[in-house]
């Protein structure tokens, strides 16, 4: 069965990232983290917005009030649109040299975080790391940023939740994506396995999940492709893409059959965007499967 890909817009993003999909304005938003940016496409009309952020803007995620939340280097910050960003909570004020990552916002209303070693420069270069120093937390609507592990990890990507009592996430660094039980009162994690280990094109990075409970991810680090598989880890399928690293992925449209998914040119070289000018372009596949509405937080 033939995929059928588009280039929904040729953003040339450095780090676009954390795609999501806003079912009541029928757009999707993402950010640039290296271009301090956030983006907004009305697929339907072709319609664009950008926005600058105050600093990198890593993640963003959905309200129940309309607005966006939003994890910027640091801290995370409420946001509607506008030029305001409202910073509600500081993450590991007293950890030097960390970011923020992944954000996503849960089921239980919360925006789910990732921290890791900062690895851009402060003119947008690579910066190297030295060592696995992130963790996971929640930043939760009653205004409190909560630790969920002890495990660290080199880099934090993917949070989704597959309805059966557990998230699903990734370390990067690792090619690892781990099922976590979330405990009843959904405050900490417990019992890791890893579920999607040691696949040989690129890095996991984003992922999302249809509504058979199949998990899409990104791969990140030149992997040029997208995975599709189930939460025991079989693969279903991987789909071919037209730019080496694709970062995170959502599902929207009217009847969110279409998955748009962002991509990179970080740490990409002249020559390699000379041959590919289409990196960092948002793409849009008709997968043939529907996806889950985002979940808001409040």
């Amino acid at each position: 069965m033939g995929i059928n890909i588009e280039v929904a817009f040729a953003a040339a993003n450095i780090v676009g990232e954390s795609a999501v999909w806003d079912d009541r304005k029928g757009r999707v938003l993402w950010v640039d983290i290296v271009a301090k940016a956030i983006h907004a496409l009305v697929p339907a009309t072709g319609e664009h917005q950008s926005w600058s952020t105050p600093d990198m803007a890593t993640s963003i995620g959905l309200r129940q009030d309309g607005g966006a939340i939003v994890g910027l280097v640091n801290t995370i910050a409420l946001w509607d649109y506008d030029g305001a960003f409202r910073t509600v909570a500081t993450v590991e004020p007293g950890t030097m040299g960390n970011r923020l990552n992944e954000g996503v916002v849960g089921p239980d209303g919360a925006f789910w975080i990732g921290t890791m070693q900062n690895n851009i420069a402060s003119d947008g270069t690579p910066l190297a790391m030295s060592g696995e120093k992130g963790r996971l937390y929640r930043y939760t609507p009653d205004d409190k940023v909560l630790p969920l592990t002890e495990d660290v990890f080199g880099i934090t990507n993917t949070l989704i939740w597959p309805g059966d009592g557990t998230v699903l996430t990734a370390d990067t660094l690792r090619n690892t994506i781990y099922s976590y039980e979330i405990d009843a009162a959904g405050s900490s994690l417990r019992n890791r396995v890893p579920v999607f280990a040691g696949f040989d094109r690129g890095l996991p990075d984003g992922s999302c999940l249809d509504e058979e409970g199949f998990i899409w991810n990104c791969r990140v680090d030149r992997g040029g492709c997208i995975v599709r598989f189930d939460p025991k880890g079989r693969i279903d399928r991987v789909v071919e893409l037209p730019c080496a690293q694709p970062t995170s992925c959502t599902f929207g449209g009217d009847d969110l059959s279409t998955l748009f998914i962002t991509s990179a040119r970080f740490s990409m070289s002249e020559e390699e965007l000379k041959r590919n000018p289409l990196e960092g372009a948002l793409l849009a596949i008709d997968t043939g499967k529907r996806g889950r509405k985002s979940y808001r937080f409040g």
